[in-house]
């Protein structure tokens, strides 16, 4: 049932230096899994490394290879920065139980986090911890997500509405002007038999054929920018490259991009392309 684990000590430390108290958090077991990702660097392997946000780390001018001394009752140990984390708080740091068994030997853990196989009733395995300990508090992981991605992710999806709205409205246009430029092509082709709903479905049509050109130079270059421009971003952060930073594009997304850049050009020429098919005839023709 159980994948994997790692006990938390969690310790007020002081940094000597200054009069600032931060919280270290201490790890043990299996921090390959169950520990907050590193952009840069590497999580800490010994008892003088410890990682942090970069938060932490420009707050306090430091980057990864400074050397910071902490304190607690007395006890004093010297840490070397290896690693950053993907992690937001400035009051936290993070380091192997060897760092802790130097200034504090008699810490014990105050939590443990647990991953499951897959398949594991969460709850089940909560109602067995707690019988088989009754001093433990279990609390399965909630599905969800964070506040700070909700902002991010909302953010996102009205940009992305925004951008959509402003394409369409330029189909928009682009058909007004098309139709008032082709008055009298339209007007003949409708005087030899062809119906309002067949002007539309061409009108729609064509800017359709201009969607699917869009989507296939527009997606090309999108992914060339998301290249170019992420590693960049990432470096001048200090960060190294992730790979699940990078590899957010599959095929289905793909898909479903170039098929909205289809849906965005002809929802744009839906409406005018109707009101190019009602144009009356004998308006159109009447100088000719």
């Amino acid at each position: 049932m159980t994948d994997g684990m790692v006990a938390v000590a969690t310790q007020p430390v002081h940094l000597v230096g200054g009069r600032e108290h931060v919280a270290g958090r201490f790890y043990r077991g299996d921090t390959a899994d169950l520990t907050p990702r590193v952009l840069g660097g590497h999580w800490p392997e010994g008892a003088g490394e410890l990682a942090a946000s970069s938060r932490f780390l420009n707050q306090r001018g430091l980057e990864v290879g400074d050397t910071v001394t902490v304190e607690r009752d007395g006890q004093r140990s010297r840490l070397r920065i290896v690693g950053i984390t993907v992690t937001n708080s400035a009051g936290e740091f993070f380091a192997d139980w060897d760092a802790l068994s130097a200034i504090a030997p008699d810490a014990r853990a105050d939590s443990y986090q647990v991953q499951l196989e897959p398949g594991t009733d969460q709850q089940s395995y909560v109602d067995a911890v707690q019988a088989g300990d009754p001093g433990l508090r279990a609390e399965p992981m909630r599905a969800g997500t964070s506040s700070q991605a909700v902002v991010i992710i909302s953010s996102a999806t009205i940009l992305t509405i925004v951008l959509g709205a402003v394409a369409a409205l330029g189909v928009f246009n682009t058909v007004v002007l098309n139709a008032r430029e082709r008055r009298r092509d339209l007007g003949m082709l409708k005087s030899i038999g062809m119906t309002p709903r067949q002007v539309t479905v061409m009108m729609v049509t064509s800017m359709g054929a201009l969607g699917v050109v869009g989507g296939l130079l527009g997606l090309p270059l999108g992914l060339a920018a998301h290249r170019l421009i992420g590693p960049a971003m990432m470096r001048a952060a200090g960060s190294d490259v992730l790979d699940f930073v990078m590899d957010v594009y599959r095929a289905p997304l793909l898909v479903l991009l170039a098929l909205a850049g289809i849906a965005i050009a002809v929802l744009g020429a839906v409406i005018p392309a109707r009101g190019a098919g009602r144009i009356p005839i004998a308006a159109v023709l009447h100088n000719e």
